[in-house]
């Protein structure tokens, strides 16, 4: 853990791609030592470049980052004992089984050998891995080699973890196991996760803190209800069909188009009547408290991406 408490700290970083293709545009943020961050943004936005270069595994083009009180560039090696990363669509070794992946990982770490068994058992049962131990990976499901490549991140001891997407293609059960696991290493142990994506409610769960990054620049950083305030609205009225035009519900609040749905960001005083407006017209409606998903949509433009 960084003395100061600071956990990860870039400041105007920049990174250009071969072509000119801007990843990262001036990216400037701080993550706290023992939190949840999760950066959050469409495909293409820059979270996994951001990742990458804060896990030194790509040089940024300009700007500074520290990660634990060390420099990416100059002190690379110091950090890289200190992390674990689980990459986006990464893959375990197709040959060796989910027990071999992880306890073979620990030990190249350093862990003592009773310390990695131990761990290697706890987390494999954890995310119901222990039937499928001794199966080699190539005969495994995609998603259990999610898994396994996860709980190899899990079990080990980094003060720091990188999680790109980590429940992407897992079952609902399962995201929640691992919640639970990333909860613990971060209340119990005091470890630092940043975490990038695509399900909000994953971020809303999880995070203490999120930052909303959209074509290489952060359009929306700070705390969970920081975040979800900035709509200025308390209700999401949710309008499919029917006669109402745009200009009608933009007297009421910000509007949004998803396809065939038109969301309409108000306050609690307003959402009944749009509600009995939009029916009247015969359109179907429906009214949900404003989430943290909201806020990206109303940020980033139409259209989630999955």
């Amino acid at each position: 853990m960084s003395l100061d408490g600071v956990a990860v700290a870039a400041e105007g970083l920049r990174k250009i791609y071969s072509g000119g293709v801007v990843a990262l545009d001036g990216v400037s943020l701080e993550v706290r030592a023992g939190r949840i961050f999760s950066l959050l943004g469409r495909n293409g936005a820059g979270k996994t470049t951001f990742v990458k270069i804060a896990s030194t595994q790509l040089m940024p083009s300009a700007g500074r980052i520290e990660v634990l009180g060390y420099d990416v560039i100059a002190e690379a090696d110091k950090i890289r004992r200190r992390i674990a990363v689980v990459p986006q669509e990464g893959r375990p070794a197709l040959l060796n089984t989910p027990y071999e992946h992880v306890y073979h990982y620990l030990i190249a770490r350093g862990m003592g050998l009773w310390e990695a068994r131990r761990r290697t058992k706890q987390i494999l049962d954890v995310l119901e891995l222990g039937e499928y131990a001794n199966t080699l990976c190539s005969q495994l499901s995609g998603g259990l080699r999610q898994r396994t490549l996860v709980a190899t991140a899990l079990a080990t001891d980094a003060e720091l973890l990188f999680l790109d997407e980590p429940t992407i293609g897992l079952d609902a059960v399962t995201r929640i196991k691992i919640w639970d696991v990333i909860r613990t290493l971060t209340r119990e142990e005091g470890r630092t996760v940043i975490l990038t994506t695509h399900y909000m409610e994953e971020a809303e769960t999880l995070s203490d803190a999120v930052a909303i990054i959209d074509r290489g620049r952060i359009v929306a950083y700070g705390g969970v209800d920081e975040v979800r305030s900035m709509l200025h609205s308390s209700a999401r009225v949710e309008v499919i069909g029917g006669s109402l035009t745009l200009e009608e519900l933009n007297r009421y609040g910000k509007v949004v188009r998803l396809g065939d749905t038109v969301r309409v960001y108000v306050d609690d005083s307003h959402a009944r009547e749009v509600v009995e407006l939009a029916l009247e017209r015969g359109a179907r409606a429906s009214v949900s408290r404003v989430t943290l998903e909201d806020v990206f949509v109303s940020l980033v433009g139409e259209g989630l991406e999955s």
